[in-house]
């Protein structure tokens, strides 16, 4: 996968990319990412890309010229080396639609992406309205710039690449993959401190364990994010599960 980025601000992704998984996809040649400073598109002699709102207001928007010359330039490139299909090109924004697990797994099912990272108080709206094929936020709270969000995007879908991970298994046991949150995890000393490993855990049924985890999932997601399980594929026993736990609780209450 190519993960193009641009950003006025290139330097903050020297750290988070050089370390770990992503250094890994990176020298395995899973992944390529390419940074691009939106200044050295701009052509005036003080490389402005921001201007004075029309109509009046707080704070400056990001110009369409050098977004559009950008991304052109990048399909450009892109061309030049293979044969392009459907090309997600998409603003981190807070009006955008929220970041899910699920969309993780469609952009990873690409072989290219185009990041914007917008900046001050936005970007001119025909870059919204002509060149951009979505809008992703990663929350309901505003940033100082699309860059953190950016690196939240590409960290979450490069893990999905096929050779990424140690183990592919794992990834179907994280949380929302499967619709739930994830079941508690321990590892050894068996007792720490007095408190012990579930005795399930130590007793080699793994029929029984994965029964286990799987109520424990069900029972953390019923505590923690209810509004899961509305939209979670359970069997019946399942539901009836959940209708038992949502019963105690409201006693309980």
């Amino acid at each position: 996968m190519r993960i193009d980025l641009l950003t006025l601000f290139p330097e903050m992704f020297d750290s988070p990319f050089s370390v770990g998984i992503f250094k890994r996809a990176i020298d395995q040649g899973l992944v390529r990412l390419k940074i691009h400073n939106i200044r050295d598109y701009a052509h005036d002699k003080h490389l402005t890309v921001d201007d004075y709102p029309y109509g009046g207001g707080a704070g400056m928007v990001l110009k369409p010229e050098p977004i559009f010359e950008a991304v052109e330039a990048i399909k450009a490139d892109i061309a030049l080396k293979q044969e392009v299909g459907e090309l997600p090109v998409i603003l981190l924004s807070p009006q955008g639609r929220l970041f899910t697990q699920q969309i993780a797994q469609e952009l990873s099912g690409y072989s290219n992406i185009i990041l914007i990272c917008g900046r001050y108080e936005g970007v001119d709206e025909r870059v919204c309205e002509y060149l951009v094929t979505d809008e992703i936020s990663i929350g309901d709270y505003v940033l100082s710039g699309g860059e953190l969000a950016a690196m939240v995007v590409v960290d979450a879908v490069v893990r999905l690449l096929p050779g990424v991970l140690g183990s592919e298994a794992s990834l179907m046991d994280e949380s929302y993959t499967s619709g739930l949150l994830e079941y508690p995890q321990y590892t050894r000393p068996a007792v720490f401190r007095g408190w012990s490993v579930p005795e399930v855990l130590l007793s080699g049924n793994h029929a029984q364990i994965a029964k286990w985890r799987r109520e424990q999932a069900l029972t953390r997601t019923l505590k923690r994010r209810p509004e899961l399980l509305d939209k979670a594929n359970l069997s019946l026993e399942e539901r009836e599960l959940v209708s038992k736990l949502t019963d105690r609780r409201s006693v309980a209450t």
